[in-house]
């Protein structure tokens, strides 16, 4: 965390764009050799701590700001790159103090400071002036769930006398209090009818703001389910059917609109929503092979939606645009780069070995161990999702191009960023066995 402080505070000093990319890949190397997997936790003082469940996820956080800075390079040669830079390191930082916390109170501060930095990055750096609306939406959407959430600290503190984890207990099976908890993470995670901001601030944010919306913010909702579902035990047993019927229904709505989508992040972005649902129903089965299956599923879906949206963006930086209109037969004007669409694609739609084929596997697992029916629904999901990759990768690469005698090579820093993001699932597909 000071790490993280001192490069911010240096950023106005030192105007060098890649150094500050190079200091973060020494940070998470350093993470990697320095944290002792062979404790339960590590590094705890001063309400923050590291354990196996927040160690993956800091990680993808520092793997995803890396390549966003990569990524943006138009950013670089304009004039405000510093200042840029300087947000996307407070948004990572509190993201990353977010997955530390052992408080829940400092846990919901930087849960919404997060926004507050994510809504700068969006107003600040998107493409269309309709940015100012999904801003909006944005900031009404959590402002409406969180502020329950507050109450409901304040309330279990009154109860436990305690905001650390360890010593909080309700054993109530409390509908009001199981909506009020889920619903503030429901809407980042997000489910089906609370899903409407994703789409919209998709579309309008930047490439890094689009990486780090569908590779981090996803990812609160999930780590607070997996952080208090343990306090609210009773309470999930109880009422986690209702939620259970909406998501496993929405999963399926969600498939079926992202196959009528025009727009390439619009695709990817319902593609996300379809994914996050799977690792909420893993969630809501209250199974031990449902969490590791969502935690392995959202590790996974945040390499790969963030690579999905970087050539995304790569092609709308070349043609102006993102519609499968106008974006046909890529393969005859950048060949080099449909291997990467296909291994992206593929891992997308959970191709074995793929660390979303494992993630699924077990979710499916614990889902057919909650009710046995679930089969049904999670084939259909997974059939649907399988369909709009195909539909991704053979519209944008197959087809008769536009414009008939252009080519382009690429650039080396797009191929290392798309290398960057396929080694990184295969290396983690290698590391299961943490899990």
């Amino acid at each position: 965390m000071l790490y993280m402080t001192s490069l911010i505070l240096n950023i106005y000093m030192v105007n060098c764009w890649y150094l500050y990319q190079l200091m973060l890949s020494i940070m998470f190397m350093t993470l990697l050799m320095k944290v002792n997997l062979s404790m339960s936790f590590s590094y705890i003082f001063y309400d923050f701590g590291l354990d196996f469940i927040s160690f993956g996820l800091v990680i993808l956080c520092i793997i995803i700001l890396n390549l966003m800075i990569i990524s943006s390079n138009l950013i670089n040669l304009g004039s405000n790159s510093m200042s840029f830079l300087s947000v996307s390191l407070f948004l990572s930082l509190m993201i990353i103090m977010f997955f530390f916390s052992l408080n829940v109170f400092f846990m919901y501060i930087f849960f919404e400071l997060s926004l507050i930095f994510m809504i700068i990055m969006l107003l600040g750096w998107g493409y269309q002036p309709e940015r100012l609306v999904s801003g909006f939406y944005l900031l009404f959407y959590t402002i409406f769930s969180s502020l329950p959430f507050l109450l409901l600290i304040l309330y279990l503190y009154m109860f436990s006398f305690s905001f650390f984890f360890d010593y909080l207990s309700y054993f109530s099976g409390s509908f009001l209090m199981y909506f009020i908890f889920m619903f503030s993470f429901l809407v980042k995670a997000p489910m089906f009818i609370f899903h409407f901001w994703l789409p919209k601030a998709h579309v309008q944010a930047s490439v890094a703001g689009s990486m780090m919306l569908a590779g981090l913010m996803l990812k609160l909702g999930g780590y607070g389910i997996i952080r208090f579902m343990f306090i609210f035990e009773l309470g999930f047993n109880l009422n986690s059917y209702i939620t259970y019927s909406f998501v496993i229904w929405g999963s399926v709505l969600v498939s079926l609109i992202s196959l009528i989508q025009g727009d390439m992040k619009m695709m990817v972005a319902y593609s996300s929503v379809s994914h996050m649902g799977l690792c909420l129903l893993g969630l809501l089965s209250m199974s031990f092979f449902g969490l590791v299956g969502s935690y392995i599923l959202m590790i996974g879906h945040g390499i790969c939606s963030s690579g999905l949206f970087c050539l995304a963006n790569i092609f709308y930086f070349r043609l102006n645009s993102r519609s499968f209109f106008m974006i046909k037969g890529m393969i005859l004007y950048m060949p080099s780069l449909t291997m990467f669409w296909f291994l992206l694609c593929s891992f997308n739609m959970s191709c074995p070995p793929s660390l979303n084929f494992i993630g699924e596997v077990l979710i499916l697992s614990s889902m057919i161990s909650y009710w046995e029916l679930s089969f049904v629904y999670f084939i259909l999901v997974s059939f649907l999702c399988s369909c709009f990759c195909m539909y991704l990768y053979l519209y944008s690469q197959h087809g008769m191009y536009i414009y008939l005698f252009s080519c382009s090579i690429g650039e080396a820093r797009e191929y290392l960023i798309s290398f960057i993001h396929v080694f990184m699932l295969v290396c983690f597909v290698l590391l299961t066995d943490l899990f």
